[in-house]
């Protein structure tokens, strides 16, 4: 219980810290934000209406008060609110934040019941023919850019095939059928490339175990193949196959645009890229703000699969 608890605690101090770093990051950026929303267009906006902007945005307060007013609004949920249309950022992320998170979870699991199964099965016939040919396939998988997999896949099956739509959004308790159609191809455009680093990642780990003094000793005291490779080669291989697989995860929950842009599904990747280009400021915050709390619960949920994988980091 106190190692969860000391997990926790660095899990918000480094929550503090993210949040402090996106503040003063934005704020570091050269330009004014209330005079580059106006300028929009190529027009010069007047010096009145620029400095009720900066009013309103409170940029006319000293930066600590600011940084206090953020760091308070943070502790009640409050984002603030769009300088597109005045919405609640929060209400704009909760929106599409499920959908990034449904689609990064469907390839995360392609990714688990693929990677997983075959990098094991590979390490296991080391040289052999299915080691070879997997091999190969990962590599490929690994070469090729998401993008040209997302374009390849709505050639094939939405347009010769006609199996799926070529891309859209329809929400599950609309249509369940047509939901689940239309995330089959952006998850698995992703889901194929993190299947091949998982895929790479367990070969590589389940060949460093097997090598260890006691998979040797239990191999010399007669137990099962199987058995060792459930209870001591698999158990302690997984523990980097998690990390990098968490790793992938976490880059993902800013990094699907050109998957969400090639299916056009509205996720919070797409959502950020139009607040950059449309220069709101508060939307843009909010995204990256809750973007880097999401990575760190997702460490700080690998440092508990870990404890649960191997005692010892437990102590």
């Amino acid at each position: 219980m106190t190692w969860l608890l000391r997990r926790l605690g660095i899990s918000l101090v480094l929550i503090w810290v993210v949040a402090t770093v996106v503040f003063l990051a934005i704020h570091m950026v050269p330009g004014d934000p209330a005079e580059l929303l106006l300028s929009q267009g190529g027009t010069t906006p007047d010096a009145g209406v620029v400095e009720e902007l900066r009013e309103q945005l409170g940029l006319t307060k000293p930066l600590h008060v600011q940084y206090g007013l953020h760091m308070w609004r943070l502790l009640h949920f409050d984002l603030g609110q769009s300088m597109q249309d005045d919405s609640p950022v929060v209400a704009e992320i909760a929106r599409r934040l499920p959908r990034t998170l449904e689609l990064i979870l469907a390839a995360g699991i392609m990714a688990v019941l693929i990677g997983i199964p075959t990098g094991t099965a590979a390490a296991m016939r080391r040289g052999g023919a299915f080691d070879r040919i997997s091999s190969a396939i990962a590599s490929l998988a690994l070469a090729v850019p998401v993008f040209v997999v997302g374009t390849l896949m709505v050639m094939v099956f939405a347009q010769m095939l006609r199996f799926v739509p070529a891309g859209g959004f329809t929400p599950f308790t609309r249509d369940p059928a047509q939901h689940l159609a239309l995330l089959a191809m952006p998850a698995g455009a992703i889901g194929i490339g993190l299947s091949a680093v998982v895929f790479r990642m367990t070969r590589a780990a389940v060949l460093d175990v097997m090598l260890r003094d006691y998979v040797r000793t239990a191999r010399a005291k007669g137990v099962t193949p199987n058995r060792i490779l459930v209870r001591h080669v698999v158990r302690t291989a997984l523990m980097p196959v998690v990390t990098i697989l968490a790793l992938q995860l976490g880059t993902l929950l800013g990094g699907t645009v050109l998957v969400e842009f090639v299916f056009n599904w509205p996720g919070l990747s797409g959502l950020l890229v139009s607040a950059v280009n449309a220069r709101d400021y508060p939307l843009v915050v909010g995204i990256i703000t809750v973007i880097s709390v999401l990575f760190v619960g997702l460490n700080l949920a690998v440092d508990v699969l870990y404890g649960l994988l191997d005692p010892r980091v437990r102590r």
